[in-house]
């Protein structure tokens, strides 16, 4: 080396965002062929699955938000290693509960097996992203990484649970929604007793899915139409009453009809059919808080005075 080498100036290594992509497409690759059989069967389950159909479009729309979040990309920082080794060590842990759980004997079904392998291919993605991105990078792009976890299927066990939460949530609702009608009701645990008929709210019939699209939606809205954490949550936090209290409307009405017109209409369209007509009655309150969240932010902002720099 030259004198006139040893004598230079330090150049701090520039990290390019292209090589940078470069190397997470390799990784990318890599996983989607380790993962290709439990990717292909999530998927194929997808399609005929009325609770995860969403799947299907959760890939398409992370990276749409990519897109949009592409111009703001901060290119020449290193990435931070350390949350690739947490991400890592998370997929391992899963893996772990995975193999002590076949190990003991414990029955798993098609859902568990899409759960646990989608969850490790999630983690092990992250990792990937970690490691070949730079900081401000990852920080630009975690909404649209960390948005890959709806692809992740819920465990039979905790779609159990969500169901039963929102069944009682929702026949308690149902039963104050009928007490403001006049309508004489009695009600037993999920058994509603009308003139004339009894009414139950079966798992089917707790809207979970409904909920969980709007959900999601309220996410998307929030990210692209807010800019303050506190409207965000406010906005994702207001989606458990609002598809609470749309459920309870849809018991309350097939009720009302099953009383009025007949015990017939428990088999007819409004039941067998209707969930997404309330569903996009329930989309009117959304957007009218969205809009109100939105606006309150804009002036709360335009009432702040500007900061005078000395």
């Amino acid at each position: 080396m030259s004198e006139k080498e040893l004598n230079a100036p330090y150049q701090p290594v520039a990290y390019s965002l292209g090589s940078q992509t470069r190397v997470l497409v390799i990784l990318t690759v890599l996983l989607l062929a380790a993962f290709g059989r439990p990717l292909v069967d999530l998927f194929g389950y997808a399609l005929r699955s009325e609770l995860f159909s969403h799947i299907l479009l959760i890939p398409f729309i992370s990276a749409y938000l990519i897109v949009l979040k592409k111009a703001g990309l901060r290119t020449g920082t290193s990435p931070d290693r350390r949350w690739a080794l947490i991400a890592v060590a998370a997929a391992l842990c899963v893996l772990v509960g995975y193999w002590v759980a076949l190990q003991s004997g414990m029955v798993l079904g098609r859902v568990e097996y899409l759960s646990w392998t989608i969850l490790v291919f999630f983690l092990l993605f992250v990792s990937a992203c970690c490691f070949s991105l730079g900081r401000e990078t990852i920080r630009t792009l975690a909404f649209p990484i960390g948005f890959l976890a709806f692809m992740v299927p819920f465990p039979d066990w905790l779609t159990t649970r969500i169901e039963t939460f929102l069944q009682y949530a929702s026949a308690m609702t149902a039963q104050a929604l009928f007490g403001l009608t006049g309508m004489p009701v009695v009600r037993e645990g999920l058994k509603f007793l009308l003139p004339g008929m009894c009414l139950e709210v079966a798992p089917e019939c707790s809207g979970i899915h409904s909920t969980l699209v709007l959900f999601i939606t309220s996410l998307l809205a929030g990210q692209l139409f807010l800019r303050s954490q506190w409207t965000r949550a406010i906005l994702c936090l207001a989606v458990i009453p609002l598809g609470i209290l749309r459920n309870a409307a849809r018991i309350c009405t097939i009720g009302q009809l099953c009383v009025h017109i007949g015990p017939q209409m428990i088999d007819s369209p409004i039941h067998r059919r209707g969930g997404p007509v309330f569903f996009v009655a329930s989309l009117v309150p959304f957007f009218l808080l969205l809009w109100f969240l939105r606006r309150t932010a804009i002036e709360a902002k335009l009432s702040t005075p500007p900061k005078v720099r000395s």
